[in-house]
């Protein structure tokens, strides 16, 4: 994977409704992470940010050969510490909840070959660019999502059904979690994003694919999306990470280290 040059761009946003974002991620090549909390302040914002950590604990010592382990050892980490967390407040506060969705991409080594192994849990979502169109990746855990499968309901009916918010799997759910894994090559993602449902619930999938094949750079790619999602009504968090694998090619306005300096930044001052 040394060959493997990975320009990024991340954006969050409160939006303009709610008063604490309870959206985190992390950018730490080659591990991305966007987690959409659920429960409110001191509830949502803190499995999200547990996920991350536990996130950044991985990347710290990541090894590609082993990524789908370590993926879900992270996983189940994080669930097991929002659990914990969980139960110690509704022991004061009865119906006290926190819980997160995660969608997760890595780089792997799949018997020599680098691939990209994406997980999800939830309502958040992995798309890609793959010859200049969008395509979803994840599948959404949610209510909605069931009743497509089922025949029940159109795509157009699930946008404005009642229950589009009910997701079906999370990270602090009491019966354990059950992500989804998906394994791609390398070559069949020209553009990958990852995004909180404050992006895919404001602006279509139309206007997500024109904003990623309309702007090259990945940091405002991501920018866009996030202003969009703030835009077009803002009534959840929103947030977006946009990677493009460039491999061997570099370039000279793209600093790489830069980068990761300003999303620490960014990630500190939300601690």
């Amino acid at each position: 994977m040394k060959n493997v040059d990975l320009h990024h761009g991340a954006s969050s946003d409160v939006g303009l409704v709610r008063k604490v974002n309870e959206d985190s991620y992390l950018v730490a090549p080659p591990v991305f992470v966007v987690a959409d909390g659920m429960g409110g302040h001191s509830g949502g914002d803190v499995a999200s940010q547990m996920v991350v950590e536990e996130f950044q604990r991985l990347a710290g010592d990541y090894d590609p050969a082993r990524g789908a382990e370590q993926v879900a050892d992270a996983l189940a980490r994080a669930q097991a510490r929002i659990v914990d967390y969980g139960d110690a407040h509704r022991a004061l506060t009865p119906g006290w909840h926190a819980g997160t969705t995660a969608v997760v991409a890595v780089l792997v080594d799949d018997h020599g070959v680098t691939k990209w192994l994406l997980a999800n849990l939830g309502d958040s979502r992995i798309y890609r660019i793959t010859e200049g169109r969008l395509e979803q990746v994840s599948v959404d855990h949610s209510v909605v999502q069931e009743l497509v499968d089922a025949g029940e309901i159109t795509l157009e009916e699930a946008a404005v059904h009642p229950e589009r918010h009910v997701i079906t799997r999370a990270l602090g759910s009491p019966e354990g979690i059950q992500p989804d894994f998906f394994l791609l090559p390398l070559g069949s993602v020209e553009r990958l994003l990852l995004c909180s449902d404050g992006v895919t619930g404001m602006i279509e999938d139309k206007e997500i694919e024109e904003i990623l094949e309309s702007v090259p750079d990945p940091r405002d790619a991501a920018d866009r999306l996030v202003r969009a999602a703030v835009a077009a009504g803002g009534r959840d968090n929103a947030t977006a990470i946009v990677v493009d694998v460039v491999g061997l090619v570099k370039d000279a306005t793209y600093d790489s280290q830069r980068q990761l300096q300003s999303l620490e930044s960014k990630l500190g001052g939300r601690q």
